[in-house]
């Protein structure tokens, strides 16, 4: 059944976190290795929400933002929200979470974009939202963009 993790017996949730290159990268990402990295920063109350149901085995798209605006890599959410350590206000929180693969070609806001299929995709509804919901479609569709 797509969309449902057999190891964990319920639905996979599928996301979308953004991240200026400059300031934290795929790469970075990738060299963090199976013990990932918190992705904290987060201070729109939307997007709190959005890391407040990830849940441990959920996947998300790692977007490039300002600089490239491209889907590079899928990453794994391996701890669910706690805490933001940078938030001094403790109203905020993150997750942990790990790269798992790239996507063989990344896939530019452009190419979503033009794609009708995805004109409903929160990324091109509510491009600033920095961590966003993915449905199952948009998911399948945007990984054969990305040659998976």
């Amino acid at each position: 059944m797509p969309g449902h993790d057999e190891r964990i017996g319920r639905a996979m949730n599928y996301w979308l976190v953004k991240s200026e290159p400059s300031v934290w990268s795929w790469d970075q990402q990738v060299a963090k290795g199976a013990k990932g990295e918190a992705w904290t920063g987060v201070r729109n109350f939307t997007a709190r929400q959005n890391l407040v149901n990830m849940k441990k085995g959920d996947k998300a798209f790692f977007y490039h933002s300002n600089e490239g605006k491209e889907i590079v890599g899928i990453a794994e959410v391996i701890k669910e929200a706690y805490p933001d350590p940078t938030d001094k206000t403790g109203k905020f929180v993150c997750v942990d979470i790990k790269a798992d693969k790239p996507l063989k070609t990344p896939v530019t806001m452009a190419a979503v974009k033009a794609e009708k299929k995805l004109a409903d995709m929160a990324l091109v509804k509510y491009s600033r939202l920095s961590v966003q919901p993915v449905t199952a479609e948009e998911w399948k569709l945007v990984c054969k963009m990305g040659g998976l």
